[in-house]
């Protein structure tokens, strides 16, 4: 009977767990930025995308460390304080994210010249941009 009883209590502790999962399964992990670019400077805010963060992100792609990128231009605005540009990036799942930020110190060298230069771009697009968000998603597919 006591067996019986622990068994009924492990199952109804584990329900709402395995009730979930029945509806959908787990995809890839986004890090997304919604970023609010200030007013006449949305061409140099994507030049600098395209010649600083692309190859950067080519290459984390190139190596497995991510699984996918996306770049979106926002062409409805709710209010001035809205975002314009949103960038997502995928990894395969949580644990692909586990010490990333080592194993992406050789791509920041590479691409950037170093800690230095990587430091002074990340300073020059705090003149010309705000980060609104940054949110990690878990995207699920339904059954």
């Amino acid at each position: 009977m006591k067996k019986l009883l622990l068994s009924v209590l492990g199952l109804l502790i584990a329900a709402p767990v395995l009730l979930a999962q029945e509806d959908y399964t787990e995809g890839p992990v986004w890090r997304v930025s919604l970023v609010r670019v200030n007013p006449t400077h949305m061409d140099e805010y994507l030049t600098s995308l395209r010649q600083a963060s692309k190859p950067f992100l080519e290459e984390e792609k190139r190596q497995g460390l991510i699984a996918e990128y996306k770049i979106f231009l926002k062409e409805t605005k709710n209010n001035p304080q809205d975002w314009d540009i949103c960038l997502a990036i995928a990894y395969k799942n949580h644990a692909a994210m586990d010490g990333l930020s080592s194993k992406v110190e050789a791509i920041r060298d590479k691409v950037f010249g170093g800690k230095k230069q990587a430091h002074e771009l990340g300073e020059k697009r705090e003149e010309i941009r705000e980060i609104v968000s940054d949110e990690l998603l878990q995207e699920i597919v339904l059954k």
